[in-house]
């Protein structure tokens, strides 16, 4: 498979790096504003292939595009210390505005994987300037938030984070919401299976795992900032899953005509990824409280990008 990247920054260049160490693209093209930036990060990874697999990155333009399979798009201003993810909104907007098409002209085939935030603002704003079919363009959504999730739970739990099942929906940012009602392992819902292992979550556990997922990133942001690692590793597995045909369950930002009442919206939902992008979108079993939740986020998220569009 080969992968365009669309912006050598921390998160492009992380991406890079875990696709080449996890074998995963044959080729990869890095594309920057910032040319000297894209050819060093692409020679440091280069050195690192023989330690892994031998596939090739360089760094290039967008005519170097083409043939690309999957384009991922990391381009954009970066969140700073006590700025969200939707304060950006208007900046990457118009740097969209002017990457898409060139992605478009180069390579028509691709599937377009954003990760630039607001994600779920950047999603929409895709899929309007490049006008292809949703299930070849969507975000990295709340792909890595998940981890962070199960990460945490795992931890609690005192088992493997990968055989925890439990999901982050809604935004990648400040309202999204963190299935609690669906989440299991070994097929015991979770909070059932915490109290039977003797580590019970309480509300103030809740309360801290919650903490632990939704402000991650101002967190990181603020000891060192910028996150990276995580975003890189939730885009390599996105890709995974798209090259091995994987029908993959990830949480993946992309449009729906109606969640909880709102149209037309743009947010993470559990998704089944595979070649063609999006086979299908899951519609997940929620309580009460949850659809709320999610109601609210979509609510959110609707705003931000009508607004979003206004700078088109």
């Amino acid at each position: 498979m080969k992968v365009g990247i669309i912006g050598a920054g921390n998160v492009g260049s992380a991406s890079a790096y875990a696709l080449i160490m996890r074998g995963i693209a044959r080729k990869i093209v890095l594309v920057d504003l910032n040319e000297k930036r894209a050819r060093a990060e692409a020679e440091d990874i280069l050195h690192a292939t023989p330690f892994a697999y031998a596939n090739k990155i360089k760094a290039g333009n967008y005519e170097n595009l083409n043939g690309c399979d999957v384009v991922v798009i990391t381009a954009g201003a970066n969140q700073k210390p006590g700025e969200t993810r939707l304060d950006l909104l208007e900046k990457n907007t118009k740097i969209f505005k002017s990457i898409i098409p060139e992605i478009l002209k180069n390579a028509p085939d691709a599937i377009l994987v954003v990760a630039s935030n607001p994600v779920d603002v950047m999603t929409r704003v895709t899929m309007e300037i490049s006008g292809l079919p949703k299930e070849r363009v969507f975000g990295t959504g709340t792909v890595l938030d998940t981890a962070r999730f199960r990460s945490l739970l795992g931890y609690h739990l005192g088992v493997s984070a990968k055989s925890v099942h439990a999901h982050v929906l809604g935004e990648h940012g400040d309202s999204e919401v963190l299935a609690w009602s669906p989440a299991n392992a070994g097929t015991i819902q979770i909070e059932e299976l915490a109290k039977d292992l003797g580590r019970p979550i309480t509300e103030k556990i809740k309360a801290e795992i919650e903490d632990g997922v939704v402000n991650a990133a101002y967190s990181i942001i603020e000891g060192k900032g910028s996150t990276y690692y995580g975003i890189g590793g939730a885009i390599a597995r996105i890709c995974q899953a798209v090259s091995s045909n994987e029908y993959a369950v990830l949480t993946v930002s992309t449009i729906h005509g109606n969640v909880e009442g709102v149209n037309n919206v743009c947010l993470s939902l559990p998704c089944i990824i595979g070649k063609r992008g999006i086979h299908q979108i899951l519609e997940p079993r929620l309580n009460k409280e949850e659809k709320e939740k999610l109601k609210s986020s979509a609510i959110v998220l609707k705003e931000a990008a009508d607004q979003a569009l206004s700078f088109l």
